[in-house]
């Protein structure tokens, strides 16, 4: 059973999620919250699998609940999927820092919801099908300011590989198929890779693989 818990200030759209997560076989939603303080409170009493977040609420936002719930060591395998209004929000790339799993826009389809909810608690997430390449790269710009090599000396040379992969948001299956792998032999590189690197979710390892500069803007197939 996948556990959710859904924060937003509209109580519309909260209820919305609800009826639609509720009626989905294997998913369960265990709170809501209509402000970032609540959220918080609310993950840390719940443990859910996947926080969906909105990123505008008052007394604490999402970004602010986000950077609460990611540095909490109780809650590393809590997932936070951030709902934007906009594919280009301003705030992604603080977002991705701020240590969020995944994104939606708000008129997703239901179908790409919940297949994104359950990939993000699957732990195999990167970003949800309903942003654009645009997206990535916008916040790949960013995130590639600063460009720190020291963080992947650590790595094999088959490693960084994988890590290439992995930032052009490949699925483990994926990344077997183009290094002619077995699906595990991929997916214990990439749980080696996290671990050496200290990452919370595939997510983190895009942000390494932009901010070293193995893998930049436009590089996505």
């Amino acid at each position: 059973m996948i556990r959710v818990a859904v924060a937003d200030d509209q109580r519309l759209i909260r209820a919305g999620f609800r009826s639609l997560l509720s009626a989905e076989p294997g998913i369960a939603v265990v709170g809501e919250a209509a402000t970032g303080a609540d959220a918080v409170a609310l993950v840390a009493r719940e443990v859910p699998d996947v926080v969906l977040m909105d990123i505008r609420m008052p007394d604490g936002d999402g970004l602010w609940a986000t950077e609460r719930i990611a540095a909490d060591p109780r809650l590393a395998g809590t997932h936070v999927v951030i709902l934007t209004t906009f594919e280009l929000d301003d705030y992604v790339s603080r977002a991705i820092r701020a240590g969020a799993s995944g994104f939606l826009v708000k008129d997703t389809e239901p179908v790409e919801l919940i297949r994104a909810i359950r990939v993000v608690a699957s732990g195999d997430a990167l970003l949800s099908p309903s942003v654009t390449r645009r997206l990535l790269e916008r916040v790949a710009a960013d995130l590639r300011e600063t460009p720190d090599t020291s963080v992947i000396e650590g790595l094999t040379d088959r490693e960084r590989e994988v890590l290439v992969l992995v930032g052009q948001g490949k699925t483990n299956g994926e990344v077997a198929e183009a290094l002619f792998l077995s699906p595990l032999t991929a997916k214990t590189h990439v749980s080696r890779i996290m671990t050496k690197l200290g990452a919370r979710d595939r997510v983190q390892l895009v942000v390494v693989a932009y901010e070293t500069g193995l893998v930049r803007p436009g590089w996505r197939e």
